[in-house]
């Protein structure tokens, strides 16, 4: 019983090989007979019924030939991942608030003489008061590495000791400049969940991305030039009063 089991499956299997190759011919193996029927009569209520277990047999043994998807739903698919790609890469500084001016040549000098004037520029969703020199932590700025040139375009107030300058909201005329100096992790922030009498606790962790900024110039302001305070020397403190003769 157990091998006519054996010869009656390879025999459907067999039928499904040659009916979706169509390579083959069933005249070919008509000279086997099984309990004293030819294979063409054992096989005649197995062509009536659908072949989707068979199929899923020879799907299985010829690996990825019956994929789901085409050649060209491949390719697509491809394509579209493609120019999602470079859709992510893009931006607009006028919606980011900051544009990459390229990196830092090692012949270039941006740091200049401290100058008493601020800004209030705008980064994401968050607001900083900065003044040349400054070093500011923000969330990780994309598009940009270390030793890289930005231009904060998202200036929302300027100010010196004579004038302050308001925007509304921005000032277009008004730019930052600054540099990135570093790509680090915040501290560890432990976040813990707790459903009590339902056997519940969840303890998790979370390191927040930050980019460190160093302000080199504000421009969009008259800066005043700072007054220059002369120290009296040394050695003029140093001289005493010559001693009088007292006759």
């Amino acid at each position: 019983m157990a091998s006519l089991r054996c010869i009656r499956e390879l025999s459907r299997r067999a039928t499904t090989v040659l009916s979706i190759s169509q390579t083959r011919l069933i005249s070919s193996i008509r000279g086997l007979e099984l309990s004293g029927k030819s294979i063409t009569q054992a096989e005649a209520p197995v062509q009536n019924r659908p072949l989707t277990r068979d199929f899923l047999w020879y799907s299985r043994s010829q690996g990825r030939q019956f994929a789901s998807k085409s050649n060209g739903t491949d390719e697509s698919s491809e394509g579209e991942d493609e120019e999602e790609m470079e859709v992510e890469r893009e931006y607009s500084p006028a919606e980011i608030g900051y544009k990459v001016m390229g990196p830092l040549k090692s012949s270039e000098r941006l740091f200049k003489p401290y100058e008493p004037v601020f800004a209030v520029v705008q980064i994401g969703s968050h607001q900083f008061k900065v003044s040349n020199g400054d070093s500011i932590f923000t969330e990780k700025l994309k598009f940009c590495d270390i030793n890289d040139k930005l231009t904060l375009t998202k200036v929302l107030l300027l100010g010196s000791a004579s004038q302050t300058i308001i925007g509304r909201p921005i000032l277009p005329d008004a730019t930052v400049h600054a540099v990135v100096e570093e790509h680090a992790l915040d501290e560890k922030v432990l976040i813990f969940k707790k459903k009590r009498r339902k056997n519940y606790r969840r303890t998790t962790g979370h390191r927040q991305e930050l980019t460190k900024l160093r302000i080199t110039d504000i421009q969009g302001i008259e800066k005043p030039e700072p007054e220059i305070v002369l120290k009296p020397s040394k050695s003029a403190d140093t001289q005493q009063p010559e001693a009088e003769l007292v006759g």
